[in-house]
């Protein structure tokens, strides 16, 4: 019972982490958080064992009902591209997904999240990175962050994906 209550306290916190925008974060950071995990090593050759796709969800700033970057964001955008650029990760493609909180209609979203993630495809291709290493995608608010509370801000954001 106490090994259960442990693992459970454990898979609330691992969930609770994962949900969490980064609106800060150093080249170094972003370097560490993005590195794909190394591959398990297994005794059988039979397992197939999946490594978790590496996500960071970013907290970038648009304007009101815009793909029109905010400078405050652009720190944070400026070390994304130092690290997509660094030994460590220059050898990686990312998907740049746009996601928006649940207010209003779907569609509409949609082709926000769409234009958003694009803009920041730009913006990181303005910084030097490689345009074949990048695609950008909209999701609206198919994938909230907080599913609880879809109107959150926490829902509007850009999620970095490693693809390969």
């Amino acid at each position: 019972m106490r090994y259960l209550i442990i693992t459970l306290a454990l898979c609330f916190v691992c969930l609770s982490a994962s949900a969490q925008l980064v609106k800060e974060a150093s080249k170094e950071d972003l370097i560490e958080k993005l590195t794909p995990p190394e591959a398990p090593k297994t005794r059988s050759l039979g397992r197939n064992i999946a490594p978790k796709a590496v996500t960071v969800d970013l907290s970038i700033n648009f304007d009101f009902d815009s793909a029109n970057l905010q400078t405050s964001s652009k720190p944070l955008l400026d070390n994304l591209a130092s690290a997509m650029n660094s030994e460590r990760l220059s050898s990686l493609k990312f998907r740049i997904e746009g996601h928006t909180d649940a207010k209003g209609k779907a569609e509409y979203n949609q082709e926000l999240s769409a234009r958003r993630a694009l803009a920041v495809q730009n913006y990181l291709i303005n910084q030097n990175v490689s345009q074949d290493r990048l695609q950008a995608e909209g999701k609206g608010f198919s994938e909230l962050l907080l599913p609880d509370k879809p109107l959150a801000s926490e829902n509007r954001r850009v999620r970095i994906t490693i693809t390969q």
